[in-house]
């Protein structure tokens, strides 16, 4: 980027979102541009079969960031650490590409991570103060209570939402995790927030506005099960010190 390091990178995983995303990633930029903030785009095209390369390619320009690109749909775990390893800013904001939190809402959690010292601050649709704009169906809100309870039982996370897909992360103290996390689906935030919890990283939860947007790639009823899985596989690997540096 001109000018040397950028203070933020926008990490954007994508799979089939050539529809949604001239609507996302216009607004990432006017952002950016209004807030005067030194930062890049990545979007990841999870093997996508439509255009989502071609449209981000063309909105994001030479100067406003990249599109990268792996030829098989890995899942979203396994594009956030591709879109991690190649940012170049020293915060790192993972975003959806639907957008269902606000970019704004970058602004509270970086002043929560600017005021306590934090590593990692993630936006949370499940706190008093959570303005939930237009809620998901009643059943996907009731599978997200009963995993939440389910995550916290097992792992002992006091978060009420690891789910939300809006994360503000310190690019190198969260480095030596990023590279050790082997999620490639949905439960990758909960690797996250896990390994890094425990090897003693600064985290707290922030309630954003949010809103349901249609077309989740959660599947209703095969996510759950495999994400339960990964939760599982993740505990196992952290006893056996597969995370150690």
């Amino acid at each position: 980027m001109p000018g040397g390091r950028p203070h933020l990178t926008v990490v954007v995983p994508s799979f089939n979102e050539e529809q949604r995303l001239p609507v996302t990633l216009r607004a990432i930029l006017d952002y950016l541009d209004q807030a005067n903030l030194p930062a890049e785009v990545l979007v990841i095209d999870d093997g996508s079969t439509d255009g989502t390369r071609r449209v981000a390619a063309s909105l994001l320009g030479r100067d406003r960031g990249r599109v990268l690109r792996h030829e098989e749909n890995r899942g979203k775990g396994f594009s956030f650490r591709k879109g991690f390893a190649a940012a170049q800013g020293r915060w790192v904001l993972l975003s959806d590409a639907d957008l269902s939190t606000p970019i704004a809402e970058y602004a509270r959690l970086a002043e929560v991570a600017r005021q306590s010292d934090l590593d990692l601050v993630i936006g949370s649709r499940g706190m008093r103060d959570s303005r939930i704009e237009l809620a998901q169906g009643r059943l996907r809100q009731t599978m997200g209570r009963t995993f939440n309870r389910i995550l916290r039982t097992l792992t002992a996370l006091p978060f009420r939402d690891t789910q939300c897909g809006f994360k503000l992360m310190d690019h190198e103290r969260l480095k030596p995790i990023v590279d050790r996390m082997i999620v490639d689906g949905f439960a990758f935030d909960v690797e996250l927030l896990y390994v890094a919890t425990r090897f003693g990283l600064r985290a707290a939860e922030v309630p954003v506005t949010w809103r349901n947007s249609p077309g989740s790639r959660v599947g209703i009823a095969t996510a759950p099960p495999q994400m339960l899985l990964d939760v599982l596989r993740v505990l196992w690997r952290f006893r056996r010190g597969g995370y150690n540096p």
